[in-house]
């Protein structure tokens, strides 16, 4: 029964119930974050609390973890158009923390367990004394569907809650609420004819249309004189577009990218995608052709420069790549500890004087801000000593091989100086 009840949960509150990878991405978590934080300040979160992660699912999908940590996945991201949209959705998933949805959740499904279990206990019961069989298994069946009945009225409800939440949210923040109707527009368009099959007491999120023409009666009650005055400005449109165009470029097949962004298309976001597939797909000389013109055009872009960095590299031409990661790192305006790993890497492939010791602080930076498995792996590279094995155990455990973690861990140990940071964090993994 508590399998049953964890599964439902899962699904009622789309928290991904398969295997998905994050993507770590500079330029696309820092465009959403600013898209999104005048949404943090309206929902009450402190400036820097909330942060951005990147699922590499195609799911139309995004959620909220802890009211401070968003997640959204590339599937959203590639097919929302318009940054209102986005900010709609995300303003949606805050108006379920913001109504302690999963605090009542937990408590509803207690509840309903404990209901399940007396019906059950009943249906044993009718058996047990010697009644009709059938009639004691009947209601034994029967007793899962009752609270899943329940749990999907009671997630309905959420749901229309979390419209009305995140439409005030949205107001509050002084933005477009025509984003939540373009984003309930386009939910229509792709589930419309599905859902007019479906029985709506059978699933747990109100029908589109419904929800579309809740938001548009209470739209109706706005201040005639609203003016959104944080709306997205045309330099953070543009980005918006760049990151779904980069996202297009690194995750979709070749055919889809040049239906999505033909020739013919000279804009910014479209270059940006055909440059990204071209090296995807290998045609490195004409990813560079592409690169070099955006550019020209944008000289102080430091995502283009890192995407020439990417280029260079697998050319095979490091002097290149390294002075062209350095100025997007000049550039960048944030933490960067995705450009600084690439960085890391191609300075190891080098090897010239010096470069391994830049490689490491390099590495040692990142991993301040950002863990993760690729930085452990070069910085296993850069190291000549003990401390190589000690970096690929670390690698292997955010990779969840544990075995692995326990070799490179022994063998750092046994060349480690005792007492070192590096001995004691292979002693800490063989706990």
């Amino acid at each position: 029964m508590r399998k049953i009840f964890v599964l439902l949960l899962c699904a009622l509150f789309t928290v991904p119930v398969k295997a998905a990878s994050l993507i770590n991405d500079t330029e696309t978590e820092r465009v959403i974050t600013e898209l999104i934080s005048p949404l943090a300040s309206a929902a009450n979160i402190p400036d820097g609390r909330l942060r951005v992660h990147i699922i590499n699912d195609n799911d139309f999908n995004a959620f909220v973890m802890g009211g401070e940590d968003v997640y959204v996945y590339t599937g959203l991201l590639k097919q929302i158009k318009s940054p209102d949209a986005l900010q709609a959705v995300i303003a949606h998933e805050l108006g379920h923390t913001l109504g302690g949805h999963m605090a009542q959740m937990a408590d509803r499904i207690n509840a309903e367990m404990t209901r399940t279990m007396l019906i059950q206990a009943l249906g044993i019961g009718l058996m047990a004394l010697g009644g009709d069989p059938s009639m004691g298994a009947g209601v034994l069946a029967g007793s899962s569907g009752i609270a899943q009945q329940s749990m999907l009225a009671f997630t309905r409800d959420e749901e229309r809650i979390a419209d009305d939440m995140g439409l005030k949210l949205m107001i509050k923040a002084k933005l477009d609420p025509d984003g939540f109707v373009e984003v309930l527009e386009q939910m229509e368009h792709m589930t419309g004819a599905l859902e007019s099959r479906i029985n709506p007491n059978r699933i747990n999120h109100p029908l589109t249309a419904e929800r579309l023409s809740n938001i548009r009666a209470q739209m109706k009650k706005m201040d005639d004189g609203y003016v959104p005055k944080n709306a997205p400005t045309k330099i953070q449109r543009s980005e918006y577009e760049l990151v779904r165009a980069k996202l297009i470029g690194y995750l979709d097949t070749a055919d889809n990218v040049a239906t999505l962004y033909p020739n013919s298309d000279t804009s910014d976001s479209a270059l940006y995608a055909r440059a990204i597939a071209r090296m995807q797909n290998g045609n490195l000389e004409g990813a560079r052709v592409g690169t070099m013109t955006l550019i020209s055009r944008n000289p102080d872009n430091p995502y283009f420069y890192e995407l020439l960095g990417d280029i260079e590299y697998q050319l095979g031409l490091y002097d290149d790549s390294v002075d062209a990661y350095e100025k997007s790192l000049k550039l960048v305006k944030e933490k960067s500890p995705q450009i600084e790993t690439a960085l890391a890497l191609v300075l190891t492939e080098r090897n010239k004087p010096g470069d391994k010791d830049k490689a490491i602080e390099m590495c040692k930076r990142s991993l301040l801000t950002s863990p993760a498995p690729l930085t452990y792996w070069v910085l296993a590279k850069a190291y000549d000593d003990g401390r190589a094995d000690w970096a690929r155990a670390e690698y292997y455990h955010m990779i969840g091989k544990e075995s692995q973690v326990r070799k490179y861990a022994k063998r750092a140990q046994k060349s480690l100086e005792p007492g070192s940071p590096e001995y004691i964090k292979s002693g800490d993994l063989l706990k």
